[in-house]
């Protein structure tokens, strides 16, 4: 880390400095978080896996939105980025009924203010991707809200802005997973203002821990798929009786070798590439 580099911040997964008055360095950890809860266990590689997806989507989307992406170091886990004012809302979109959205279905039979055709079944492939924002909780869980509560955080013109946005990264890159085994059933997005106004996508884009990922070969609606996310952590903690407060539980050799493998195959099936020469030399996922 550079002397000059000052230490602003942690989040679940990454540390956060500040380079100089224009630029930051994210810097991705192996943490894993489930149910909003850090684990005391960590998964080796996972935060390359995380920096090396969202420099590859960055590089291959910036016709669809500029990114904060400057560079990504040596080391495989940093970023170098563009400073941000972010905008408070998480910019989710679904393409299929999982998580949330499905509990939410099933009790109001629709998502986010989206009503939705009766009798559709979990993991259901939705009849087009829904945009279905988020408040971003700095402690506990975000909170699902409809289009009219996020257009009061960001305003009117903004929000169409953003929801234009996330639909067409999402359309973008659900097709090119597709084409190589992957169904993305939901992602999330963060998005911030630089100084002339433009919207410019951060954080991170399509990965493991911001996107659902379903293996096509093995989707059936109807029941829980299959994923190369950390749903493999979510349902050992889940078989546990856990009570998802901090501390969480230590997760045993086969569960941090499964999700690693996850992590890793879900890497080398979107970039092409394997993940020893990503980590011989990050800069291949951005050309």
């Amino acid at each position: 880390m550079p002397e000059a580099a000052l230490h602003l911040g942690s989040g679940k997964v990454r540390e956060l400095y500040a380079l100089d008055d224009q630029r930051l360095l994210l810097v991705a950890s192996d943490r894993i978080s489930t149910f909003d809860v850090v684990l005391p266990t960590e998964i080796p590689h996972k935060g390359r896996v995380l920096t090396g997806l969202s420099a590859f989507w960055f590089a291959r989307t910036r016709e669809l939105c500029r990114n904060h992406l400057l560079a990504v170091r040596p080391d495989g886990r940093s970023t170098e980025c563009r400073r941000l004012q972010m905008l408070p809302i998480e910019c989710v979109v679904r393409g299929y009924l999982a998580g949330s959205g499905w509990k939410d279905y099933t009790s109001t039979g629709s998502v986010c203010g989206h009503a939705l055709p009766a009798e559709l079944a979990e993991s259901a492939e939705l009849p087009e991707p829904l945009f279905t924002p988020a408040t971003k909780a700095t402690t506990g869980h975000d909170e699902n809200i409809d289009a009219a509560a996020a257009a009061e955080l960001v305003g009117e013109e903004r929000f169409h802005e953003v929801e234009r946005v996330s639909l067409a990264l999402y359309a973008f890159a659900s097709a090119y997973a597709a084409e190589r085994g992957i169904l993305i059933a939901d992602t999330k997005f963060e998005f911030g203002v630089d100084t002339d106004g433009s919207l410019v996508l951060a954080d991170e884009a399509f990965t493991p821990d911001s996107s659902r990922f379903w293996p096509a070969d093995e989707y059936e609606p109807g029941r829980p798929q299959p994923s190369f996310d950390k749903q493999y952590v979510r349902d050992y903690c889940e078989s546990l009786g856990w009570d998802k407060v901090a501390p969480g539980p230590e997760l045993p050799a086969e569960v941090v070798a499964g999700t690693r493998r996850r992590y890793v195959d879900a890497f080398e099936r979107l970039t092409g590439l394997a993940f020893d020469d990503y980590h011989a030399d990050p800069e291949l996922v951005l050309r």
